[in-house]
Order: C-alpha cells, then sequence, then structure tokens
C-alpha cells in the first residue's frame, strides 16, 4: 500500500467517493496525522481499493462482462467492463461551467460529486486567465450507441473503436467524465488541443481537483483508445494525484488492489 505522507501530497488531501452500495464518504490525509488516526485512515482506504479492486467489481452474464460497482467514483470501463444497458446515475446535476453550445442537453450533466469538483476546477482556470468550455459529458448508452454506429459508418468499426467507444463501454455513461475544449481549438475534439495553452492547462491542473486524462499519450495500448487530451474524468484528488504523478492509467492503478 503506498504511504499517505508521501511528500508530492498536499497538507491535506480529501478522497470524495462512493463505494458501491454505500453513501459518499470524505477521507481526510494529513502529513501530520497522529498514528491512531493514520492507521485507520490507511485500513479505510485500502479497504475502498479492496472493495473496487477489478477482480472483485465484475460478473459475467451470457458472455458479457459488467461491472458491479456502479456507484463508486473509481468504477473501471472500459473494452472488457461494460456497463448494463439500462444504468443511468441516479444523482445527475449540470455544473455551472460554461459549455461551447446552448441550450439544455443531458451532455451538460455530470453526477454531483463530480458536477462540484468541475466547478472548482473551471474557476481556478478562470482565475488562471484559461478559457475552457466543456463539450459533453453524460451520455445513455442509446446515445452512445447512436455516436458508435456513425463513427463506424464513416471510419470503420476498427478505425472507430480506436476513437470512440462502443455502448455500454464509454465513461460518460458513468456520469463522471467530461470532454473539455476551448476557442483556441475550434472546440474540437482534436488531439492538438494538448499542444495549446489551455490543454497544457488542463493536464497540469485537472488532478488538483480530482480529474485525470484518462487516455493519455503513449497508453493506447493500455486504454484500448487514442490519445484524448480533452477527456477528463473524476477519481477524487488523491487518487487523481496518485495516477498523474505516476504515469499510471486507472487500470494500472486499481490492477494490484485484491
Amino acid at each position: 500500500m503506498k504511504s499517505f505522507t508521501r511528500k508530492s501530497i498536499v497538507s491535506t488531501i480529501l478522497i470524495g467517493s462512493v463505494v458501491a452500495g454505500s453513501a459518499c464518504t470524505t477521507l481526510p490525509f494529513t502529513m501530520n496525522m497522529n498514528p491512531v488516526a493514520s492507521a485507520a485512515a490507511n485500513s479505510s482506504f485500502t479497504q475502498f481499493l479492496h472493495e473496487n479492486a477489478p477482480g472483485r467489481t465484475i460478473k459475467t452474464s451470457g458472455g458479457l462482462a459488467t461491472v458491479t460497482n456502479l456507484s463508486s467514483t473509481v468504477v473501471l470501463v472500459n473494452k472488457k467492463r461494460n456497463l448494463p444497458s439500462t444504468y443511468a446515475p441516479q444523482d445527475l446535476v449540470v455544473p455551472n461551467i460554461p459549455f461551447s453550445f446552448s441550450g439544455s442537453s443531458p451532455k451538460k450533466q455530470m453526477r454531483k460529486v463530480a458536477a462540484t469538483a468541475i466547478e472548482k476546477l473551471f474557476a481556478a482556470a478562470k482565475k488562471d486567465g484559461i478559457d475552457l468550455k466543456a463539450v459533453s459529458g453524460y451520455r445513455s448508452y442509446a446515445t452512445q450507441k447512436s455516436i458508435f454506429d456513425r463513427n463506424a459508418s464513416i471510419k470503420g468499426e476498427a478505425v472507430a473503436n480506436k476513437t470512440s467507444a462502443r455502448p455500454g463501454q464509454s465513461e460518460h455513461q458513468t456520469g463522471l467524465a467530461m470532454d473539455i475544449s476551448s476557442a483556441s481549438a475550434g472546440y474540437d475534439l482534436q488531439q492538438s488541443f494538448g499542444n495549446t495553452k489551455e490543454g497544457k492547462w488542463l493536464k497540469a491542473n485537472a488532478p488538483k481537483y480530482g480529474f485525470i486524462i484518462r487516455y493519455g499519450k503513449d497508453q493506447e495500448k493500455l486504454t484500448g483508445y487514442s490519445y484524448e487530451p480533452w477527456h477528463v474524468r473524476y477519481v477524487g484528488v488523491y487518487i487523481a494525484g496518485e495516477i498523474t504523478s505516476q504515469k499510471l492509467t486507472l487500470e494500472q492503478y486499481l490492477e494490484p488492489a485484491k
């Protein structure tokens, strides 16, 4: 288990996380924590990772592997781990942030814990003179199916599967992901966004607010998807810091948990 007193972590770190089947819990970790409190925090976090270990949060039925910790902020969704077609988060809200489009839309929504965090992220960006716009958050299974089918018809299924998720395999269905862009990138979701000042700011600052760049550069073989500098995923501040500082994927971070 990783130490919670490493110097790379700020003095007080909050992990806002929803464990499958339980209420939202906030676990404080401090560099000056007394031994008893430190042991309790360590034990709680170890238990959290244990309950969300990939091997413990999957069931197979009819040849389809489906995740079981749907309400967790570290739910692992990828090409081998599907969300049920009927799943929709129960706490979706619209964060108070600027979007690249007007009007109401489900894709403005995120789960409440992620929405609160992304509001703080956008506020920090504005303070630093960085103009970000949210492009796409929550997507239902049906919406993702339409997107994938359209991409497959244009690009071919093999190419589409590298740049878009099949229905049930999209993090957007969890309500914990948001695509972000900027005017300098034409509000498009292109890899060139990563080279803009806004994209660089997002990569450097997202972990401070609990987000990771989910599909990083040179991680294609690990994630199954091409580099997406615009796609951020909420996992909580501590875990985001760990994943980013160690240059891991979410799969790599969770895999050692048993």
